[in-house]
């Protein structure tokens, strides 16, 4: 899910993903399975999660920069936005860019001071969740590339920094797999 604000011009665009045991089988030809990111294909544990988010930012910037597209930095703020997400899914289980109680990414983003109402900004949104392969930073990389919306979050050129959020379990059950939050964004 993206969405771009100014004080002129506003658009949004939309794409959730749930990353399911019957995915396995997809090709995995995107950029990001032809270069190696540390830890990209272990799976999440409790001990490991700082590993396995470095692995998430590698394999985005790599799909990037095979692409010509500035490679993205990591933002405290966006980062605190999506762990809450991530970690919220699981608790509560759901899966949706909109919570229970109604509060969006965009919220959830302006909750976390990214950014203001009265700034000109561009934001989206990547989800999914998995268990075994479909779990691991390169599985999700993979499936997202895969997908129109989430391919065209990580690649779009106006973004700049990113915020991911992993956490252990999945929001139909959290004693398995992993769940993947990735808040993209670009003040003006």
């Amino acid at each position: 899910m993206s969405t771009s604000h100014s004080t002129r011009l506003s658009a949004f665009a939309c794409g959730a993903l749930l990353v399911a045991f019957g995915f396995a089988g997809a090709p995995t030809a995107h950029a990001a399975t032809r270069t190696d990111c540390p830890n990209a294909d272990v799976e999440l544990t409790a001990s490991n999660s700082d590993d396995v988010r470095a692995a998430v930012l590698c394999l985005i910037n790599v799909d990037r920069t095979q692409r010509r597209v500035a490679p993205l930095r990591e933002n405290a703020k966006l980062r605190s936005a999506a762990v809450a997400h991530s970690s919220d899914m699981v608790r509560n289980g759901y899966f949706a860019h909109t919570a229970p109680n109604g509060d969006t990414f965009v919220d959830r983003i302006l909750d976390a001071r990214y950014t203001t109402r009265n700034q000109e900004w561009s934001l989206g949104e990547n989800l999914a969740w998995g268990t075994g392969e479909l779990g691991t930073a390169r599985g999700v990389q993979s499936a997202w590339m895969h997908s129109i919306g989430h391919r065209a979050n990580i690649l779009k050129p106006a973004y700049r920094e990113l915020g991911i959020g992993v956490r252990t379990g999945v929001p139909t059950d959290s004693g398995v797999g992993a769940t993947f939050t990735t808040d993209f964004g670009v003040k003006g």
